[in-house]
């Protein structure tokens, strides 16, 4: 079972990351840094990462590491 630290604010973490690393993508794209068949093996090899058994442990680990860094201001 996944357990989410915070709630509802995981899925607004969840798609701010989903966001940036879309536009991150998009960057690399457009400045020449990565082609659109590299990009495209990456983001496939990521949608079936997620559908893997190794997804909750890496959502675990990323929101271990989320937690880390918002505790770092306080």
């Amino acid at each position: 079972m996944n357990k989410n630290l915070w709630g509802d604010q995981g899925v607004a973490i969840s798609l701010s990351m989903v966001l940036l690393m879309g536009i991150i993508l998009v960057v690399l794209i457009r400045g020449g840094s990565v082609k659109i068949g590299p990009a495209l093996v990456a983001v496939l090899f990521g949608f079936f990462l997620a559908s893997s058994s190794a997804a909750p442990d890496i959502n675990d680990a990323l929101d271990e590491i989320t937690e880390s860094i918002s505790e770092i201001g306080t």
